[in-house]
C-alpha cells in the first residue's frame, strides 16, 4: 500500500487517507501498485453499478456519438425529458427538476416549497444530514459542521426525531413551509425511520398545509431494495430529492414533486446551467432502467436479507457491537467505541469501509455485488472487530 503525499493543490477539505486508486473492476477499486479493495463504500452510495459497469460505459458512448454533452436548459434535448417521463411514470410525481447534486436538490426543494405555500420556516430533525450549501446544512444535525459558517438560513428548526409533541409544535399552520426528512438516515448512523412516524408527518403536513420533503439522495434508487425509500413506507411526500447513485457517478440531482407543488413555479423562479444535460441524462436513463427491474431489486432484497442476518449474528458475538440496523443494502453497525480504527483496520486487510457519525460503521457497496463478495466482507469485519 502506497500512501498519498500531501498535494497542496487541492483544498485541504478532506483528509484524504490510504493509497491512490487509479482503477476499478467490478466491486473492487484497485490501487496504483496493483492492490484490490473490496469496496463496500462504492463512493459512498453513488456506485450502484459498481465499477466498469457496462451499462454505463455504453450509455457514455451512446451519448458521446451525438456530440451532446451541454446545450444548456435554454433549449430542448431527449434525454433530459425521457428522463423526467420515466421518473413521473416509475414514482407519485409529476413533474421533475434536475441539478447537479443532492445538496442542489434539497435547496431547490426548500425554494420551491416556500413558493407553494407562501410560508418561509423548515422543519428537519435530530441526526439529520441533507448538505452543505446554506439551507441544506442549516436542515443538518451537525453543529460542527454549522458553526464555523453561521448566520446560516434563519427559521431552521432541528427538532427530535420521534418526539411527536415537539414536532407538532415545531410544525406551525402559519410559518411552516416544509418538512423534510430522509426514510433512512444515512449520515446520521444508518437509521430507518419508522413508517408510523412518516404517516404523522403526513397528516400533520396535510392538516397545516405544509410541504413535505423527503431527502433519498444517499437511500433512493434501489439502495433499500425497491425503486424509491418511501415504498416501503407506504407514506407520499410532495417533494422527493434524488442524487448519488442517478447517473452512475457523473453528477446529477433531482427534485421530484406534483403537480400541486409544481403549479406555483413559473419560468424565471429557478434554474441550473448543467443540470440534466445530455450526457448525464442519457447515463441516469440507462441506470434507472437497470435498477428499476424487478430481478434487481429482487436481488438487492434478497442480499439484503441475507447481510442483516449475518450482520446480527456478528453483532450477538462481538460485545464492542451495541447495534445492527439498516434496510437492502444499506447498514450500519453502532460500535460501543470511536469507528474510525476500525475503517483503517479493514482497510489495511483489504476491504473499504466508511463511518456515519463517530461511533457507527457503514456498509453501502455496489447493488450488484454478489452474496460471495458480501461474505468475503463480513469476514473482514469479523477479523477487525475481534
Amino acid at each position: 500500500m502506497s500512501a498519498i503525499a500531501s498535494a497542496p493543490a487541492l483544498l485541504g477539505v478532506y483528509a484524504r487517507v490510504g493509497p491512490q486508486f487509479v482503477a476499478g473492476d467490478g466491486v473492487e477499486l484497485i490501487a496504483d501498485d496493483g492492490t484490490r479493495y473490496l469496496d463496500f463504500v462504492a463512493g459512498i452510495a453513488v456506485n450502484a453499478l459498481g465499477y466498469d459497469s457496462r451499462v454505463i460505459r455504453t450509455a457514455i458512448a451512446g451519448a458521446l456519438d451525438s456530440g451532446l454533452v451541454h446545450v444548456s436548459n435554454l433549449y430542448r434535448t431527449e434525454p433530459a425529458e425521457r428522463l423526467a417521463e420515466e421518473l413521473v411514470a416509475r414514482s407519485f410525481a409529476d413533474q421533475v427538476f434536475f441539478c447537479n447534486s443532492g445538496a442542489e436538490a434539497n435547496e431547490a426543494a426548500f425554494k420551491f416549497a416556500r413558493k407553494w405555500t407562501g410560508k418561509t420556516e423548515i422543519v428537519a430533525f435530530s441526526g439529520s444530514f441533507h448538505g452543505r450549501l446554506f439551507a441544506s446544512l442549516a436542515a443538518t444535525d451537525r453543529p460542527d459542521y454549522r458553526k464555523p459558517f453561521e448566520p446560516l438560513l434563519a427559521g431552521v428548526h432541528i427538532v427530535p426525531l420521534g418526539d411527536r409533541a415537539a414536532a407538532e409544535r415545531a410544525i406551525a399552520p402559519e410559518k411552516t413551509a416544509a418538512v423534510i426528512i430522509e426514510p433512512v438516515q444515512g449520515e446520521g448512523g444508518v437509521r430507518p425511520v419508522p413508517a408510523d412516524w412518516l404517516a404523522l408527518l403526513r397528516a400533520l403536513c396535510d392538516e397545516r398545509r405544509v410541504a413535505l420533503i423527503f431527502d433519498e439522495v444517499q437511500c433512493g434508487l434501489g439502495r433499500t431494495g425497491s425503486l424509491f425509500a418511501y415504498e416501503q413506507a407506504g407514506v407520499v411526500p410532495d417533494l422527493l430529492t434524488l442524487a448519488k447513485p442517478l447517473a452512475g457517478g457523473l453528477p446529477m440531482g433531482a427534485v421530484l414533486l406534483t403537480d400541486r407543488a409544481a403549479g406555483a413555479l413559473a419560468p424565471g423562479d429557478h434554474a441550473t446551467t448543467f443540470g440534466g444535460g445530455p450526457l448525464v441524462a442519457s447515463v441516469a436513463l440507462a441506470v434507472l432502467r437497470t435498477i428499476d427491474d424487478s430481478d434487481f431489486l429482487f436481488a438487492v432484497r434478497s442480499k439484503g436479507h441475507w447481510l442483516g442476518r449475518r450482520l446480527a449474528a456478528l453483532g450477538a458475538r462481538c460485545r464492542r457491537v451495541t447495534d445492527v440496523r439498516g434496510l437492502g443494502l444499506m447498514w450500519g453497525i453502532e460500535l460501543a467505541e470511536p469507528a474510525a480504527p476500525f475503517v483503517t483496520a479493514a482497510r489495511e486487510r483489504g476491504l473499504l469501509v466508511a463511518t456515519a457519525g463517530p461511533n457507527v460503521l457503514r456498509l453501502v457497496p455496489p447493488l450488484v455485488i454478489s452474496t460471495q463478495e458480501l461474505e468475503r466482507g463480513v469476514g473482514i469485519l469479523e477479523e477487525v472487530l475481534a
